[in-house]
C-alpha cells in the first residue's frame, strides 16, 4: 500500500472564490505561489496525490459535471507542465447531507484509498477548513490545517501551515524523523 497527500481545491491549491461565489471557469481558477514546487516535492518524496473538493455547484446548476471535469483536466495538465502530478481528483457534487462523499464525511478519501491502493494510516489531509481536518481524521489520516498565517484550527491538526509549500515542508520534515 502506499501513502497519499490529500488536498483540498479552493484555498489550498488556487485562491477561493468570494464568498458565496464558486470557481466555474478556468479563467476564474488561479493557483497559489508555491503549489507546483510543493506537488513536485510529493511527488519526489513518493506520495499519490489526490485532490478531494466539495464542487456544490454542481448541484446548484452552476456548472455541469463534464465542465468541472473539463476544468480539472486543465488544472492537472497545467500543473503537470511545471513538473507537478496530481495522481487523481475526486468531487462531490452533493448538496450538504445527501451523501456520504462530502466533506466532512471520509466518503472521498475511502474511495480514493480503495481506488489507489492508500494507506489511509500513513497518509496526510491537507486542508484550509475545520471540515477537512474532519475528513481526513475521520479517515484515519494525519493533518495540515493551511491558515494563510490567519487564526487556527480548533479540529487540532497534527501541523499548522501557511501555504502548501510550508504544510509538504512540514510533512516531509517529519515522514524523514520517522524514518531515522
Amino acid at each position: 500500500m502506499r501513502k497519499a497527500a490529500f488536498l483540498d481545491r479552493d484555498g489550498v491549491l488556487n485562491r477561493n472564490a468570494a464568498p458565496g461565489e464558486y470557481i466555474l471557469r478556468w479563467e476564474e481558477l488561479a493557483v497559489l505561489p508555491g503549489v507546483t514546487e510543493a506537488i513536485a516535492l510529493l511527488n519526489r518524496a513518493g506520495f499519490v496525490t489526490v485532490i478531494v473538493t466539495n464542487q456544490r455547484c454542481v448541484a446548484k446548476g452552476l456548472i455541469s459535471a463534464g465542465d468541472l471535469e473539463s476544468l480539472h483536466a486543465r488544472l492537472l495538465a497545467e500543473l503537470s507542465k511545471s513538473g507537478a502530478v496530481l495522481d487523481a481528483i475526486y468531487y462531490c457534487p452533493h448538496e450538504a447531507n445527501a451523501c456520504e462523499c462530502r466533506k466532512p464525511k471520509p466518503g472521498m478519501l475511502l474511495r480514493a484509498a480503495s481506488d489507489l491502493d492508500v494507506d489511509l494510516s500513513a497518509s496526510w489531509m491537507i486542508g484550509d477548513s475545520e471540515i477537512d481536518l474532519e475528513a481526513g481524521q475521520r479517515a484515519g489520516c494525519k493533518t495540515v490545517h493551511i491558515s494563510g498565517g490567519g487564526k487556527t484550527s480548533a479540529r487540532k491538526p497534527d501541523f499548522e501551515a501557511k501555504s502548501l509549500l510550508d504544510a509538504v515542508g512540514k510533512v516531509l520534515e517529519f515522514e524523514s524523523s520517522r524514518v531515522r
